[in-house]
């Protein structure tokens, strides 16, 4: 997987002063994390909207900081966004360190489809859509795919336990926890219950016609 690269400026417009940088297309960002001095930073908005995009918060960034020889590895923490516009307002950074473990939670993407709902009668119900691990930085999975194709009819599920990852992540998420699974739709259910009763009820008056008729024909007999 390609490595995403920002290169970003310390910056020296800080508080409300920053909103003349978001003019000029410019994200005012920063970069912490633990036994680190905090820095204050700038990027270009578009190159930032890209590494949103392709990376989330989830996949390690190469913070290329100007005059710097080397960049610092870090996560996106924090996405502040205008409630109104969704401009980007503000981008928390978080490096880290690659030798120790660090955990994150990380997005479900349901792939492929599930035989079951060739039928009308069944729904896909998704209940889950991250999944906690534990692992070094560079193990992280930027997203977890579960594969749809073996839920072939109604009450079949798919677990946490039914993940399969790298031996060097260890899933933080409860194992028993459903993340999709196969039900009938309500309607379908409500309407069999509907067929029932009534073929239910049917079957009652049947026999109380029997019953009557062979009443009558005794009574008729003594006659």
């Amino acid at each position: 997987m390609a490595k995403l690269t920002l290169k970003v400026e310390k910056r020296e417009v800080l508080g409300k002063k920053s909103r003349f940088l978001r003019r000029q297309g410019i994200t005012p960002t920063h970069l912490f994390g633990h036994g680190i001095e905090s820095l204050a930073l700038q990027c270009n908005t578009a190159d930032l909207q890209r590494i949103i995009a392709k990376g989330g918060t989830t996949r390690l960034v190469d913070v290329d900081i100007e005059a710097e020889k080397h960049p610092r590895s870090a996560f996106i923490r924090e996405i502040q966004r205008d409630g109104i516009s969704g401009q980007l307002l503000h981008v928390d950074f978080y490096q880290i360190r690659k030798t120790e473990k660090m955990t994150a939670a990380i997005p479900i993407i349901l792939k492929g489809e599930a035989p079951a709902l060739k039928s009308k009668d069944n729904m896909i119900e998704h209940l889950l859509n991250e999944i906690g691990v534990e692992c070094l930085p560079d193990k992280l999975p930027p997203q977890i795919e579960v594969d749809l194709s073996p839920l072939e009819e109604a009450g079949q599920s798919i677990h946490v336990r039914d993940i399969n990852l790298d031996k060097d992540i260890k899933i933080t998420t409860d194992l028993e926890q459903i993340i999709v699974k196969i039900s009938k739709i309500k309607i379908a259910v409500e309407k069999e219950e509907v067929e029932e009763e009534a073929e239910a009820e049917v079957t009652e008056a049947e026999a109380a016609t029997e019953t009557k008729a062979e009443a009558e024909g005794e009574s008729k007999e003594q006659a």
